[in-house]
């Protein structure tokens, strides 16, 4: 069989390769500890599964709308109006099979090939595949370390806009680095996109997923609602991972062209489990708050860790379940300097703790010259982490 060229330009999440390492490694008989991968091991809220089986047992198990049932899209309008103060409408919303699709879903609603696309570099590596596969080309843009934290290289983003740049991706709260914007940030994100007139993907995922003060979305500066759409997903909040439920939310003739791209390549999503969501957003909220509530001291425990680590230093991020601590003395002393891949795989089979590194994110862009890695805290209970990260610090004061 010939191939078809496109796929040639087609890219993956790393992360599964790691998975399939840290299997092997678990089969082979060793202990592995998995912060490699952002699924979670917390139960859906009962009451999520409960409103589901319900579903499926009143027969709601053949196809249903395109863009969605209606209640559901009511209630996600409802919802994200609420926190961030927009005014959106059941025909604002598409409902997807989980929030992933939102992303090639928009670029090939608003971009040409040959045209250009400003993505996160760290970031989630879909954003770069899915531009590439659909023929534009990727332009990344950087983040910088300082004593808060990670924040976007404002002047370099805009630098590197030109006449041929059509649409901006901003993942706020942010996957892999835990960062989310300043007020001054989003303004200037607001600002630079409306004068360069460009179409905006707000991936919100971890909108929710936060342990202190307020998600601030970039869609309440006004002039943004109406270029702008927001990725959703139910995996997070909900503890949701495998139920595959998402949204695109925007302005009409944006949703209109999704709602259209789902009937060509899904249909629906799953019937039983929109009724599923639709009690965790108008339900019990007890569920979404133990999540967090448990993720929070996972997070805590993992932070004092590595900060306790010879030549490991790690911001301690207030939303997503994702750390991205910096080890470049770390591994330059192990003898790895710039060689990841042979640093994770030496801490894997001496420590059994299996993790990401920056390579995972996204090619590393011209002048870095620090050293960092990623931990994922979704899926490991905080026996574990305290397990695998004293494992690993002995290993960093070897």
């Amino acid at each position: 069989m010939n191939i078809a060229d496109r796929i040639s330009r087609l890219g993956t999440e790393t992360a599964f390769a790691v998975a399939a390492r840290a299997a092997a490694h678990k089969a082979a008989g060793h202990e592995v500890f998995p912060f490699h991968l952002g699924d979670m091991n917390i139960p859906t809220p009962a009451n999520v599964m409960e409103a589901a089986c319900r579903a499926m047992r009143a027969g709601k198990t053949g196809y249903c709308p395109s863009p969605g049932i209606p209640e559901l899209r009511d209630a996600l309008a409802l919802d994200v109006n609420a926190a961030r103060g927009t005014s959106y409408a059941m025909e604002n919303v598409a409902v997807q099979p989980g929030g992933k699709p939102v992303i090639g879903k928009f670029i090939m609603a608003c971009m040409n090939p040959g045209e250009e696309v400003l993505y996160p570099n760290p970031g989630y590596p879909i954003y770069e595949s899915q531009i590439e596969y659909h023929g534009g080309i990727a332009v990344p843009y950087r983040y910088l370390r300082d004593e808060r934290g990670f924040h976007i290289d404002l002047d370099y983003m805009e630098s590197r806009i030109t006449p041929r740049t059509r649409a901006l991706i901003v993942n706020d709260l942010q996957n892999p680095l835990g960062a989310q914007c300043s007020k001054e940030e989003r303004e200037r994100l607001a600002e630079i996109a409306m004068r360069h007139d460009l179409a905006v993907l707000l991936d919100e995922a971890y909108f929710d997923i936060r342990y202190g003060g307020k998600s601030v979305s970039l869609s309440s500066i006004p002039g943004m609602a109406e270029r702008s759409v927001i990725l959703y997903t139910f995996s997070k909040k909900f503890a949701m991972t495998g139920w595959r439920l998402g949204a695109a939310i925007g302005p009409r003739e944006i949703i209109d062209v999704i709602a259209k791209l789902n009937v060509n390549d899904e249909s629906c999503s799953n019937h039983f489990v929109q009724h599923g969501a639709l009690e965790g957003l108008t339900g019990d909220q007890s569920g979404p708050l133990a999540i967090l509530s448990t993720l929070k001291e996972r997070r805590d425990a993992a932070v004092e860790l590595l900060n306790s680590m010879s030549g490991v230093d790690c911001p301690c991020p207030e939303a997503t379940f994702y750390l991205f601590p910096e080890v470049t003395e770390l591994m330059s002393r192990k003898g790895f300097k710039d060689d990841y891949a042979a640093f994770a795989e030496d801490i894997l089979v001496k420590t059994g703790v299996s993790l990401c590194t920056r390579l995972h994110f996204g090619r590393p862009l011209h002048g870095e010259e620090r050293r960092f890695v990623r931990l994922a805290y979704s899926g490991i209970d905080v026996d574990g982490i305290r397990k695998g990260l004293l494992a690993l610090k002995t290993y960093a004061a070897q």
